[in-house]
């Protein structure tokens, strides 16, 4: 039996997705009130979320959009910046990734680390040629993974929701 090339692959778990990058911020990552930049921690969190979506989709898979990211603590120069990355939902050819970040700061550093931002990202897994491509479905493992799935289909419909009313609207 051959397996038909537009097949869609075989699910791999959530655990198979989770990356973590960590780096320790610096001078030229400061923006003028002496922060780390949004626009840094936003790459950063690209960076991850990128590497979580080609690591599931096994190939290259591109940021269709940037749901949503939140800074909820400013970073500072010196701290080590963690950012964890998991598949959350799988479509044909997109999935969402959850991003999570942390920072241990440079300054107390046996504290517990802070949470710094989260996102949520949509990737589409692309061919050769940049056309999409079949993902592989994410197969929750944990009551967690269950409930970051459910989450991600209410951004989806959230989503194609808006995206539909701006286009009614601009037929009007």
């Amino acid at each position: 039996m051959t397996d038909h090339p537009s097949a869609k692959p075989a699910g791999k778990p959530t655990s198979y997705s989770r990356v973590t990058l960590s780096r320790i911020m610096t001078a030229v990552d400061v923006n003028l009130y002496g922060t780390v930049h949004g626009g840094v921690l936003m790459k950063f969190v690209d960076d991850v979320a990128g590497a979580a979506a080609a690591r599931h989709s096994g190939g290259t898979a591109v940021t269709a959009s940037i749901d949503e990211i939140v800074f909820s603590e400013p970073v500072r120069v010196g701290d080590l910046v963690h950012a964890h990355a998991q598949v959350n939902w799988t479509g044909h050819t997109s999935m969402e990734v959850g991003v999570k970040v942390v920072a241990e700061r440079w300054d107390s550093a046996e504290d517990e680390p802070v949470g710094v931002a989260t996102a949520y990202l949509v990737f589409v897994g692309v061919d050769v040629g940049g056309a999409p491509r079949p993902v592989r479905p994410v197969l929750p493992e944990t009551l967690e993974d269950e409930r970051r799935c459910r989450e991600a289909e209410i951004r989806r419909a959230h989503r194609l929701a808006r995206r539909r009313a701006i286009q009614a609207h601009r037929g009007a």
